[in-house]
């Protein structure tokens, strides 16, 4: 059993390890908000983007002279996985569910006999697959040096893989990261950013007008938009990643802290009932043994 001493000591540990764990939620709580608005506002685009892109894909569709990065290689033997995670912990299972489904992912692919490439954009999703894929992984882009997220971290990802499908060094890229949805839930996401994937209905492989009766023109065209869009759009769905995973990773964090301040909170009060229980059963023998010399003189 331990002293009242070292009791004691384990109650001041803990009490400091509160203060610490309650001063993490409240800045995870105070970047909370600015980075899910950041999140919010970034959908939209990207979402707009992949629509504008399906629109004009549905003139490529089949066609042997589509963009690259549109039709793809002609092959899926070679894939690049660009996993997006955190630069920091303490944020309970964030960083750990985007590699696991990168990981099941990565298994399966190798089962099947495909040639896995792995991007890690954050320390802690690297930490994590080398320790299973370590002559797969490729690089580890750090972003503990960035304070506040811009288009143009994500621009450098993006031209970086752009430069690697140019080279032949891939066929298929796919992008994991964490959706945003709220304080407790952050859903781990897999997208594939290249070739970009266009959804053809049966509608507008008909070509039949938009919402409204309403038929696009383009100016310039097609082909002129596509080339400039295509390479853009990589670079704006892994900017929207970043944007996600920052949010995710500060709700998740905020949530891991609350639920360790009161767990410090539940070990306080054990701690400090065994405690009172011993100090209590200590002052009783010293009364006990003095009694009992009172009564033997």
């Amino acid at each position: 059993m331990p002293s009242l001493k070292d009791l004691k000591n384990r109650i001041t540990s803990v009490k400091s390890t509160q203060k610490i764990t309650k001063a993490m939620q409240m800045v995870a709580a105070a970047k909370l908000k600015r980075a899910q608005e950041a999140a919010e506002a970034a959908r939209p685009y990207a979402e707009r983007m992949e629509s504008v892109l399906s629109s004009l894909g549905v003139a490529y569709a089949g066609r042997p002279d589509a963009p690259k990065l549109l039709a793809g290689t002609g092959s899926d033997q070679t894939h690049l996985l660009v996993v997006a995670t955190g630069e920091r912990g303490l944020a309970g299972g964030f960083n750990s569910s985007i590699a696991r489904l990168a990981r099941d992912h990565t298994t399966k692919l190798l089962s099947e006999g495909k040639t896995v490439k792995i991007l890690c954009v954050g320390k802690k999703g690297a930490d994590i697959l080398r320790r299973q894929f370590p002559k797969h992984l490729l690089e580890v882009i750090s972003l503990r040096e960035v304070k506040q997220l811009g288009y143009g971290t994500a621009q450098s990802i993006g031209e970086k893989v752009l430069a690697m499908y140019e080279a032949g060094e891939f066929d298929i890229a796919t992008l994991y990261y964490a959706t945003f949805r709220s304080v407790i839930s952050q859903v781990p996401t897999a997208r594939q950013i290249v070739p970009a994937q266009v959804d053809v209905t049966d509608e507008d492989a008909a070509a039949k007008p938009a919402a409204g009766g309403a038929i696009y023109e383009y100016e310039p065209d097609e082909e002129a938009i596509l080339e400039d869009l295509l390479p853009r759009n990589v670079s704006v769905q892994i900017f929207r990643a970043l944007l996600e995973n920052n949010a995710s990773f500060f709700g998740a964090q905020m949530s891991a802290m609350d639920n360790a301040t009161r767990n410090a909170g539940e070990m306080i009060t054990k701690l400090q009932l065994s405690y009172n229980r011993q100090r209590q059963a200590q002052i009783t023998k010293e009364l006990i043994e003095i009694i009992s010399g009172a009564e033997a003189l």
